[in-house]
């Protein structure tokens, strides 16, 4: 009777370990080249002629032009039946944003008065009377290194200077060697040193940079000229008052501000008389997703920008063409072949986010309302973007050879996403890849310059795909006949490879090189 059972038992594990292995058999490969091959330069020019037509009227943030942009791109994924990615069903995500008019008024340090526009400089409104500052040397907040040890800034203005603090031996305080850190680059660090005064409960900064201040006055007096104001998230509100500060206002103040690096608190009379009005604007960001087969709760977002720049005021349209037409009918493209893939039972293992954002030309406003206000999926699962920002043009560097393509940030946070990057190219496009751009010394900043930045900052690696600039850029020759299609197609069609191995890939790429 024993083994009799045991003569069973046997025969049940054997049973259950065939059906085991039958049912665990890996599944062949999908061959990706079918579904690629669906991206045609046919369909992207019939898109782009659309996109990119005067109907569209330049597609300015939160113009009628705008909102037939997102329309389009709305019905595009409703006759695809690709899913909006919000809970709610609507494709559209609603981005509130204001736009902050040129201010008016002046400033008064010690008895001395400044308007602003000519030596001091600022885009919220400003009022109050205070008698004193506390002088923050550099602003920073480093590691073991503080400028704020010592000091209470809660509910005061903060003074700061911009730079980094410089050993007697010539060395960097932050790096300890010869070479600059981030806290050296005038674009990221204004932002950052605000942003940890804010956290210290100040009320404001007085910045003195004075190499960047001209750059900001022509900001400002561009704005002011156009009778235009600049473009903000509401979510920024006016409470985070940052006042640029030129030499003449700075000596009223601290005199001694380029020598001295030392915080302390600084006895000044000063009055705030800067007033400003903002209009509200409605705009909104297009989101669709096609959900993973296998890590439906990992994300891989393709990006590119649904705006431009309008019409001039003399009345020409600037059609936008390549900028970043070519992105977004791209995106389109991309999207429509992965669902083929899915409705053919090959699906992604990971969800497959579609991001069209506005406001890029604003100030890559869009794309900071998905990662900084409300993401429609958590960026701690966001596994990479890939961003798509003019890829349908030849810049001057390359009019005898065709078949390249500029690609910035791919090896910023993630060796392997920019060896599979490098891998997948050399299987199936076969394109010149340029780096020059990816350079952390190259002068145009284009890293810090599209909507992928908002995702690197983040830590979630990032390749921004860019063909470079032309003398159309920007203006109303950027239009659909100048768009070389064949070229469209072949990297429309590269982003795709890229996008469906980093979706069927085992494992979630690794971030070796986190920032801080």
């Amino acid at each position: 009777m024993k083994k009799l059972s045991l003569l069973v038992l046997g025969l049940a594990l054997a049973c259950n370990s065939s059906q085991k292995t039958v049912s665990e058999a890996p599944k062949p490969v999908v061959d990706p080249v079918p579904y690629a091959e669906t991206i045609t330069q046919d369909d992207l020019k019939e898109h782009l002629y659309t996109y990119a037509s005067d109907e569209f009227e330049g597609r300015e943030t939160g113009t009628p032009g705008q909102k037939k942009a997102v329309e389009y791109i709305k019905a595009h994924y409703q006759s695809l039946n690709v899913p909006a990615a919000q809970s709610s069903g609507d494709y559209f995500q609603k981005v509130p944003l204001e736009v902050s008019k040129v201010p008016e008024g002046s400033l008064s340090i010690n008895g001395t008065s400044f308007e602003v526009g000519e030596d001091v400089l600022t885009f919220a409104q400003a009022k109050g009377n205070y008698n004193s500052v506390v002088y923050a040397g550099y602003g920073i907040e480093d590691g073991d290194y503080s400028d704020y040890s010592g000091i209470d800034v809660k509910g005061k203005f903060v003074l700061i200077k911009a730079g980094e603090p410089v050993d007697d031996s010539g060395n960097y305080v932050i790096t300890g060697n010869m070479e600059k850190s981030v806290w050296s680059n005038a674009s990221e660090a204004i932002g950052k040193k605000r942003d940890i005064a804010k956290e210290k409960g100040a009320i404001g900064v007085l910045y003195y940079d004075m190499l960047s201040f001209p750059r900001f006055q022509g900001y400002f007096q561009f704005m002011k000229n156009n009778n235009s104001g600049r473009m903000q998230l509401a979510a920024d509100g006016t409470d985070e008052i940052l006042i640029y500060l030129n030499e003449d206002a700075i000596k009223a103040l601290k005199s001694d501000i380029e020598e001295d690096n030392v915080p302390k608190s600084i006895s000044a009379d000063i009055e705030m008389d800067i007033t400003s009005g903002n209009d509200q604007i409605d705009s909104e960001n297009v989101v669709a997703f096609i959900e993973g087969t296998e890590k439906p709760d990992e994300y891989v977002i393709i990006s590119s920008h649904l705006d431009h720049i309008g019409i001039t005021g003399d009345g020409q349209i600037n059609n936008g063409a390549d900028d970043d037409g070519s992105g977004t009918v791209a995106l389109l493209e991309i999207a429509e072949a992965f669902k083929k893939a899915a409705d053919e039972g090959n699906g992604p293992k990971r969800s497959l986010v579609f991001l069209h954002v506005t406001g890029e030309e604003k100030g890559l406003l869009g794309s900071r309302y998905y990662t900084d206000v409300d993401p429609v999926f958590p960026l701690e699962n966001t596994v990479a973007d890939l961003n798509i920002d003019m890829i349908g043009r030849i810049d001057p560097n390359y009019e005898g050879a065709r078949n390249y393509l500029y690609l910035i940030g791919s090896d910023k946070l993630s060796t392997e996403l920019h060896n599979l990057s490098e891998e997948v190219n050399k299987k199936y496009s076969n394109i010149e890849f340029d780096y020059t751009y990816n350079d952390e010394n190259d002068p145009n900043r284009f890293y810090y310059r599209s909507d992928h930045y908002n995702f690197a900052k983040n830590n979630i690696p990032i390749i921004f795909y860019f063909n470079g600039t032309h003398a159309d850029y920007h203006r109303p020759s950027d239009t659909p006949d100048k768009i070389n299609y064949d070229l469209l197609e072949n990297r429309a069609r590269l982003i795709f490879h890229t996008a469906w191995e980093i979706a069927n890939r085992p494992l979630r790429l690794v971030v070796d090189k986190a920032a801080d």
